[in-house]
């Protein structure tokens, strides 16, 4: 099995380099990746892979090996990229002013589209079911992950285990880091409203400053 998933990694290497290309030079911001997700799902109608579309543009594909009722496995990637503009000089670079793949989700799409290549054509080999979940809107409020679930992604079937990855430039070409608990940073919005009655610059002991008190925060 392991043999035959390395084998096909290669025969298909090319072919994802150019996807990678592609979502690259075609990036789209957070819930409005609709381009990118009509590409998954031309991808996954290619390779016969049933799917349904959730969250306006995630995209949920499910997998059947052998025994499929032995066990439910998710592998998950996000497919939005970032407001900056990109100053690579390279042949893919971003073709939409102001947006770019600077966080590496167009790898991580191009990854669990090679696994679902992958998977599609050695499902005689694998027990259980694996769901493949195209997570939109990763880089901003509320998150596409929590619309996901409003919508029922964890369920019919439910996954007992989720994978995802994160690219990380550091690491030597052919190596993967992992560790039980956290491991990424997470940011959240707050926001904070001071309410005090100013005065006049000549007489700053008379006053409550907002400004102030906002500094102290």
């Amino acid at each position: 099995m392991i043999e035959q998933i390395r084998r096909l990694a290669k025969e298909y290497h090319n072919e994802f380099i150019e996807v990678r290309h592609h979502l690259h030079a075609n990036p789209e911001l957070s819930y409005e990746e609709f381009e990118t997700s009509a590409f998954i799902q031309k991808k996954l109608g290619e390779w016969n892979i049933p799917f349904k579309v959730m969250a306006g543009t995630g995209v949920v594909a499910i997998l059947k090996g052998a025994n499929a009722n032995s066990r439910v496995t998710a592998l998950r990637a996000d497919m939005d990229a970032l407001p900056i503009q990109e100053e690579n000089n390279v042949s893919y670079r971003s073709t939409r002013p102001g947006v770019m793949h600077a966080c590496g989700h167009d790898v991580h799409t191009t990854c669990l589209l090679g696994a679902a290549k992958i998977l599609s054509e050695t499902k005689d080999k694998w027990n259980g079911t694996v769901k493949l979940i195209f997570q939109p809107g990763e880089e901003k409020n509320p998150g596409g992950a929590s619309l996901l679930i409003k919508e029922g992604v964890l369920e019919d079937p439910a996954p007992t285990r989720i994978f995802a990855l994160h690219v990380h430039p550091l690491l030597p070409v052919g190596k993967f880091s992992f560790r039980g608990g956290m491991v990424m940073a997470s940011a959240d919005e707050i926001y904070i409203t001071v309410r005090a009655k100013g005065g006049h610059a000549a007489a700053p002991h008379l006053t409550a400053d907002p400004v102030l008190i906002a500094s102290h925060i």
